[in-house]
């Protein structure tokens, strides 16, 4: 597809450059009225593009609270770290990620990128939350919703939004054990991304009738999907009318991921996908989950992971996080390996 050439390249995938919006139409797909038999079970993770990964390792861990649940390294290039946080057990739906690479150019919002990317804390711990961030000196300003919700909006140190939405009945535990946080007030796990448009159409297309979302709430600014019962873990808002492209690179999003809950339904997935005329990877094994990439017409990196096995699988639920781990086809590389990585400090 002509989205796809030149510009900062970063582990994992191609940038994406300039398109023509209308070769989003002419070029993707005829409209078949294909609704697809799978359903995802809602978000799985977000990765991102961060700059010094010990930065990144003290927001997300000491400001936010979240686990660092693995620390490994990109598997198509080993000498950048690949972070893991979320919450107790690396549960699906509560995964940000991070390729920390110093010296990263930043990245620049606009359309074909994910623009933010929201977390789930209870709607009473919101005066907590600013009350903290204020004590930590973090700028923020605190808004609502369409339906509803107070939301503060911040970045990190690279620039990347994140936002937390105070929602009621998310039962999902908060963890608790970093940076004093209390568990009431803890982060959930994922609520939604933003995806920024120059089109809707084609992205909905894809949406709903290859990845079998239901359109949720539309509005004049912007068109919710939702995946599973629509709660907090399963939302994706499109944001149509972004003229400029995005540059992805330092605080931008990387890919975004969707629940399978095994691998039988990937497989499915990845034959309708493929037979609709998309280009679909190979599955690979990411050692903590099973997956496939493909971009949908905007030029948005998406990627279907499996729930199984988890990331207790090469260490215990107790000490997750604590050690550099590595896949077994990177294992007689740990050397050279650990010594190309930047220093940290967990």
């Amino acid at each position: 597809m002509a989205c796809r050439g030149s510009g900062v390249r970063v582990p994992s995938g191609p940038p994406v450059t300039n398109c023509n919006p209308v070769e989003l139409v002419a070029v993707f797909w005829v409209v078949k009225a294909v609704i697809t038999n799978v359903t995802p079970h809602g978000l799985h993770h977000v990765t991102a593009i961060a700059s010094e990964p010990q930065r990144n390792l003290d927001f997300y861990t000491k400001v936010l609270g979240l686990r660092l649940v693995k620390q490994t390294v990109n598997f198509d290039a080993p000498h950048i770290w690949h972070l893991y946080y979320g919450d107790k057990h690396g549960s699906p739906a509560s995964i940000l990620t991070f390729f920390p690479w110093p010296g990263v150019t930043s990245g620049i919002e606009g359309a074909g990128l994910t623009t933010s990317t929201s977390f789930s804390v209870p709607a009473e711990s919101i005066g907590w939350w600013q009350e903290r961030l204020k004590s930590l000196q973090i700028d923020f300003e605190t808004t609502n919703s369409a339906d509803g919700y107070e939301v503060i909006r911040l970045r990190d140190n690279d620039g990347m939004r994140i936002e937390l939405v105070g929602t009621t009945g998310d039962e999902r535990s908060g963890w608790d054990g970093e940076a004093s946080i209390p568990a009431e007030m803890a982060i959930r796990g994922l609520h939604s991304v933003q995806l920024s448009q120059q089109l809707l159409e084609p992205t909905a297309i894809m949406l709903t009738e290859m990845l079998g979302m239901k359109l949720n709430q539309e509005r004049s600014s912007m068109a919710q999907f939702a995946m599973s019962d629509a709660g907090t873990g399963t939302l994706v808002d499109v944001l149509p009318g972004v003229r400029e492209r995005g540059l992805q690179a330092g605080g931008t999003v990387h890919h975004v991921a969707f629940r399978a809950p095994n691998l039988s339904t990937m497989e499915t997935w990845r034959q309708e996908l493929t037979e609709q005329g998309v280009a679909v990877t190979e599955i690979m094994d990411r050692q903590y989950f099973k997956s496939i990439y493909f971009r949908e017409p905007g030029g948005v990196l998406f990627e279907i992971a499996t729930d199984d096995p988890g990331f207790d699988i090469d260490e215990p639920l107790l000490e997750l996080g604590r050690k550099l781990k590595l896949p077994p086809w990177l294992e007689p590389s740990r050397d050279q390996i650990a010594q190309s990585l930047t220093k940290i400090e967990v």
